[in-house]
């Protein structure tokens, strides 16, 4: 299995993706990593950090990416770039999958335009893997589609209940729509739509409109939103988990008592910090390419972007591209 990591994507690229690639290299028997960016300086950067790059390889590309680049431009003046070369060489099967940590406009511009969407697929989705009291639940869209339709959310549920189901191996994933309230009459026009599709589709189990503060008991497996509404929860998300944080350690941090009753507990802290830590998740599927394309976190570091890496090998060995089409087409039959 080769899998494509996008060494220039990123806040921490390129040394990020080659600790994180070696991790994974290290730790994932039968994964081949294929480093895309300019050959020499990966070598520069690998030699100054003393990485290995021993079982990797390289694709030459001699540019980057930039963050404030047209999305659009990946396909044309921008197609030689780290993530352009990266995403040809997928959509080429020259690997298995591709993932980035850099810029969200065009990995879906170039995933959408050159590897190409599922056939019966209206448009891609984000699909976050967040933690809950209880146990993950997938949030889509997470920032792919700032303006939707209700035949796109609803479009999102049959593609997460797929995705949760076959790749998350949760039975009978229940989906909720992001909204205001819990009753059907809740919200504009685009979410009271959007609840009279899903309430009708016999191919998902929907549950119904769910508010964002029961989110993280666990009230649902897949939260159905547009990406504008999902990329603020996301990012509402990770700012309570990193406050969170900060506060448990400024509180254990106080004088020596705290000391003391830190060490008494710190198992389970470390515990609950790993449960809630993005890091642990490392990217997020575009659901409806015709390929395994991860997104990784803009700012992730190396453990993120190892846990990208075994996300794409879990995609690949679940065969996730393969699925969503087959599922698709028998969800479709009359």
């Amino acid at each position: 299995m080769k899998i494509i990591a996008d060494a220039f994507g990123g806040d921490n690229a390129p040394l990020a993706v080659l600790e994180g690639c070696r991790m994974a290299a290290d730790k994932l028997p039968g994964v081949t990593i294929v480093l895309a960016g300019e050959r020499e300086r990966i070598l520069e950067c690998a030699r100054k950090s003393e990485i290995s790059l021993d079982g990797m390889e390289i694709l030459d590309a001699p540019r980057v990416f930039e963050m404030d680049f047209d999305p659009v431009s990946i396909l044309r003046e921008n197609k030689d770039t780290s993530m352009g070369a990266g995403l040809r060489a997928l959509a080429d099967k020259e690997a298995d999958a591709f993932l980035s940590a850099g810029s969200t406009g065009a990995l879906l511009v170039g995933a959408t335009l050159i590897v190409k969407r599922i056939r019966g697929v209206r448009r891609a989705a984000i699909g976050a893997v967040l933690p809950t009291a209880k146990k993950p639940f997938l949030l889509l869209d997470a920032g792919a589609n700032s303006e939707c339709t209700p035949e796109m959310l609803e479009n999102f549920a049959l593609l997460g209940s797929i995705y949760s189901a076959r790749v998350l191996g949760v039975e009978k994933p229940r989906v909720a729509l992001a909204n205001i309230g819990e009753e059907a009459n809740k919200g504009d026009s685009l979410r009271q739509e959007t609840y009279a599709r899903l309430k009708e589709n016999r191919s998902i189990h929907f549950i119904g409109n769910i508010e964002a503060r029961e989110l993280p008991q666990g009230a649902c497996d897949i939260a159905v939103t547009d990406g504008f509404t999902g990329n603020m929860l996301l990012k509402l998300y990770e700012g309570m988990g990193k406050m969170m944080k900060g506060n448990l350690e400024a509180l254990f941090k106080r004088n020596v008592f705290s000391y003391l009753g830190a060490a008494m507990v710190l198992p389970g802290l470390k515990a609950l910090k790993k449960q809630m830590d993005y890091k642990e998740y490392g990217g997020a599927p575009l659901l409806g390419i015709n390929g395994v394309v991860i997104k990784a976190h803009g700012s992730s570091n190396a453990t993120a972007i190892y846990h990208a890496v075994r996300q794409a090998e879990q995609c690949v060995k679940s065969d996730m591209t393969e699925t969503i089409k087959t599922n698709l087409m028998k969800r479709s039959e009359p």
